[in-house]
């Protein structure tokens, strides 16, 4: 055995038990999910039975099958697809982001309430000051900030409802 092919045991438990951890993520997943995630037909028929077990040691040796099915194989890209389909997508951060920058502009200033009725005409301006008026009112109380978190909710739902309609056209 030459110097560089050596891999101490240590470091093949942490390999086995990260194929492990990436196969039970994988029996997690729904079907149309795992349908998007390109393996091995063997690993996913092995994955869909596992999924139909309902006895722990059946579940328990599936699992193991599935460890020793995913040690033969390159396990990094599935686990780069099964990252990918976890991790919201950046469009989605972005508009999260514009959510947060929206309801500060609100809260710091009401004209602000008109520019964003302009920009986005299905959302209520009037629902937009009460939740703001609201929202200012508890901050200088000093109280949970239900009306505050309540207008984020109500911008950030107007703002993925458009991004979701102009994906789509």
């Amino acid at each position: 055995m030459e110097e560089e092919d050596f891999i101490s045991k240590s470091q093949r438990k942490r390999d086995s038990t990260a194929l492990q951890k990436l196969g039970a993520e994988l029996v997690k997943l729904a079907p149309e999910q795992l349908a998007r995630i390109d393996m091995p037909e063997n690993l996913r028929e092995a994955i869909l039975e596992c999924q139909r077990f309902s006895k722990h040691e059946a579940v328990r040796r599936q699992m193991q099958y599935i460890g020793k099915l995913m040690r033969d194989l390159d396990a990094g890209p599935v686990a780069q697809q099964l990252a990918q389909l976890h991790a919201p997508s950046r469009a989605q951060t972005a508009v999260f982001h514009r959510a947060e920058e929206w309801r500060a502009d609100i809260m710091a200033d009401p004209a602000a309430i008109d520019r964003f009725a302009t920009e986005f005409p299905e959302a209520n301006p009037h629902r937009l000051r009460s939740l703001a008026g609201k929202a200012n009112e508890e901050r200088a109380a000093e109280m949970p900030p239900k009306h505050f978190r309540e207008l984020f909710h109500l911008i950030n739902k107007i703002l993925q409802d458009h991004h979701a309609r102009n994906q789509h056209e």
